[in-house]
């Protein structure tokens, strides 16, 4: 979707937004390829055995017309919602493309979600059919009579009491399936939010927001695709930066997928995997990358030659973008968006310079400005509201079922991220932090991240989370939590010796004038640091 152009300013001047009136996800990722290249790789799939399984586009279409017409058999029909309840597998993709086909509504969950995280997100949206596998189905059966909407269960191993056997269903029935003509506003797939303050909210999303990602997905991967490219990443396809940052803009451009399921994410599996099946380019979260950093001499054990790396959710920092640099020999493109609105602000190496400590430029297409609180833009320098002007192919249409929420997330005509930021004289955007994130302090307003970035650069620390913690005389003081490198123990004066690092390389009413040594962080399901269970703690 970007035009050819060698500087920022030329790509950004130059797009323009090209998004048909009728337009499928399913027949843009799956039928176009399958007619035009039906043999080309579409997913490499690492097996928990370690067996792998290679699914060309012909055999996707193929697969997703039969399960089309296997849901609609069994009363499925045009706008339901069909919960898909799978970690990374061939069937979670092809369940996807298939009900996008038949002009149903994906909802993807989780599969380490609880009954009660299932019980209402199904119920929320009034899901008709899950697809799952036994870990799920022992989850559904628990909640399934408080569920009086859902009226299927397939699971794609041995089926239950009550349930179908995707595989078997699958077979049955026929491969000629005619897709449904569906407008690029029509809904697609409802994500659900992450439920940080109340309830998760589902994030209801039309077929163009595809379309919406590709700027965003193709400068982050540094002009992605090339000759040659082939993308992984550990983040789920329950998530949206999993399965709309790769998978479905990934099989846009027929591009091969390699997936695989980490039971828990191992570091040195990861480099492994980049190395056994050739990765070009992968999304990484900044807590994997965090994990892979700990890993000793990855060049020298593993033979892997990487194109692009994109990571977002956590700002980035200098320690880890050299990091970056020494392991894969590229700069980490950092980008920026968030459920309802993603891939909006993004770095690219190819195109213009990086400055650790911020998000990047708005991508092409995405008119994204540091706000007030009445909707004025912000000169550079000053610290707002991140916000999305509309229309904007890739903003959300509704919270599902809730007017109210969607209407407080708009000031005007901008979308309001929720996240705090400010401009600089360039043009970029530098995250500050969630609005219940940023520290105030003697007068002063901190972002963890700048302090975060600097703390793991301690050779001691491996992990780190900052916040703020009431205090009598400065409003807030900046307390750490800090996880320590293997074999480290935590003393007295190591937390000096850390308080004193920030101090010399930031400033003095930056430094963590309270330190604490923990075994872990919390983390949301997405790999970001849950903060306000920090302040919890005090």
């Amino acid at each position: 979707m970007l035009p050819e152009a060698d500087s920022y300013e030329g790509l950004r001047d130059r797009f323009v937004w090209s998004v048909p009136e009728r337009y499928n996800i399913g027949v843009d990722v799956c039928d176009k390829w399958a007619e035009r290249d039906p043999d080309r790789t579409a997913l490499i799939h690492k097996r928990r055995d370690g067996a792998v399984e290679t699914h060309s586009f012909a055999d996707i279409r193929r697969l997703s017309n039969r399960l089309a017409n296997a849901l609609a058999a069994h009363g499925v029909a045009r706008g339901d919602r069909v919960g898909i309840l799978l970690p990374q597998a061939p069937e979670t993709a092809v369940s996807h493309v298939a009900v996008y086909k038949m002009g149903g509504v994906a909802v993807p969950l989780f599969s380490l979600f609880g009954v009660e995280a299932l019980e209402y997100r199904l119920g929320n949206c009034g899901a008709r059919a899950v697809v799952t596998d036994a870990v799920g189905a022992a989850k559904i059966a628990q909640i399934r009579d408080r569920l009086p909407e859902l009226k299927l269960v397939l699971r794609i191993d041995e089926a239950g009491e009550g349930e179908l056997d995707w595989h078997a269903l699958v077979d049955a029935a026929s491969e000629d399936f005619t897709p449904v003509d569906t407008a690029a506003d029509d809904p697609a797939v409802i994500i659900y939010t992450s439920g940080t303050t109340g309830q998760p909210k589902g994030a209801l999303h039309a077929h163009r927001v595809l379309l919406g990602h590709l700027p965003g997905v193709e400068i982050s991967h540094d002009l992605f695709p090339q000759p040659g490219d082939r993308i992984w990443t550990p983040a789920d396809w329950a998530w949206i930066g999993g399965l709309l940052d790769v998978l479905m803009p990934a099989w846009h451009h027929g591009v091969t997928v390699v997936s695989h399921r980490f039971e828990k994410f191992d570091a040195e599996e990861a480099f492994r995997l980049i190395a056994d099946f050739q990765v070009r380019n992968a999304f990484l979260p900044p807590t994997a990358l965090k994990m892979m950093r700990a890993v000793k001499d990855p060049q020298t054990r593993w033979n892997y030659s990487m194109r692009s790396v994109a990571s977002g959710g956590e700002t980035l920092g200098a320690e880890l973008l050299d990091w970056g640099r020494q392991t894969f020999g590229l700069t980490i493109n950092e980008f920026y968006g968030q459920t309802e609105c993603n891939m909006i602000v993004s770095s690219c190496a190819t195109v213009m310079p990086p400055k650790p400590g911020v998000m990047g430029r708005p991508a092409p297409g995405h008119d994204v400005a540091v706000i007030d609180g009445q909707g004025n833009r912000l000169p550079p320098g000053e610290i707002g509201l991140i916000a999305v002007h509309r229309p904007d192919p890739v903003m959300f249409l509704q919270y599902w079922n809730n007017p109210e929420a969607t209407a407080a997330k708009f000031v005007g005509d901008w979308l309001v991220t929720g996240d705090q930021g400010e401009l600089d004289t360039d043009g970029y955007i530098r995250f500050v932090g969630r609005d219940d994130d940023v520290i105030t302090s003697a007068g002063y307003r901190i972002g963890p991240g700048e302090i975060e970035d600097c703390l793991i650069g301690h050779p001691a620390v491996r992990m780190a989370a900052v916040v703020g913690v009431p205090n009598p005389l400065r409003t807030e003081i900046v307390k750490a939590f800090i996880v320590l490198q293997d074999g480290v123990r935590p003393s007295d004066a190591l937390a000096a010796e850390i308080q004193a690092h920030v101090k010399t390389r930031l400033a003095a009413h930056e430094y963590p004038r309270a330190v604490e040594f923990v075994d872990s962080l919390p983390m949301t399901t997405t790999g970001k640091i849950i903060r306000r269970e920090l302040r919890g703690r005090g």
